[in-house]
């Protein structure tokens, strides 16, 4: 039976896509449904599933930043990304025979990729020489559009005090419960904002993911190790704690 990661930020429309892949191809099994960039990655290396249904606009990694990484960290799953229109995309895709679904996706759209992505199964290539090329050629163009400017300070606590916290001097954010720890060369504060809102807050040449719970302020990082099951370790510049880089997210840093 085949398996798929659909990855979408939206619900409703992830729950769409699901019930409408549920009807196109019942075989199908859909191992993961993932609500951003990293979760995506670290499902496509965890099931190595014959395809991916990318949203191109995820909070932190993007559907072609989670394509290219999962090149590496699962080479026979088959890429078929989902979007908005866009034309330099749109366009970018048919010259690269590139399989893509327009949202809100259209029935027999969805049966003509199904069609082939069946057609396909058990290829030796998966296309990767022609998403690499597609990948080079987005990459070309505009950023993606930003709804505000990236953050420039938060306020955190700490017990009971809220601190007013500049971006430039925070190292790095983890996941902690219904909490998000903000570390500086000073100290840790609490924060209430989810991991997945600050990653659509932040400015993404400066922060980036390197765990399903961990932020890192790339200007704060001294040196990245590879270790010998290729998982890396961030060591910092102002505090003598290491951070784990999932295996996955290694592709990322290798491209800087």
């Amino acid at each position: 039976m085949a398996k798929a990661v659909v990855a979408e930020d939206e619900a409703l429309l992830r729950d769409a896509l699901v019930d409408a892949l549920a009807q196109a191809w019942p075989a199908l099994d859909i191992a993961a449904e993932c609500e951003d960039g990293a979760s995506a990655l670290e499902a496509i290396a965890e099931h190595q599933p014959e395809v991916a249904f990318l949203d191109i606009r995820m909070p932190g990694l993007t559907g072609l930043e989670v394509a290219a990484a999962a090149a590496e960290a699962s080479p026979r799953t088959r890429i078929v990304f989902t979007t908005a229109y866009d034309q330099y995309a749109i366009d970018a895709f048919e010259r690269g025979a590139v399989d893509y679904l327009l949202k809100p996706v259209a029935p027999e759209r969805l049966a003509a990729t199904v069609a082939r992505l069946q057609a396909r199964a058990g290829e030796a290539d998966a296309g990767s020489a022609a998403l690499a090329e597609l990948l080079r050629k987005l990459g070309q163009g505009a950023p993606a559009e930003r709804k505000q400017p990236p953050l420039t300070w938060i306020t955190a606590s700490v017990g009971r005090e809220t601190r007013l916290i500049g971006i430039d001097d925070v190292l790095y954010f983890r996941a902690a419960d219904k909490y998000t720890t903000v570390v500086t060369a000073e100290g840790e504060a609490l924060l209430r904002t989810p991991i997945k809102d600050l990653l659509a807050a932040l400015d993404p040449t400066h922060f980036k993911q390197i765990h399903r719970s961990t932020l890192v302020n790339l200007r704060a990082i001294a040196s990245i190790v590879r270790d010998d099951s290729g998982k890396g370790v961030v060591r910092l510049k102002a505090r003598p704690e290491t951070l784990v880089v999932s295996q996955p997210f290694m592709t990322l840093f290798r491209h800087m």
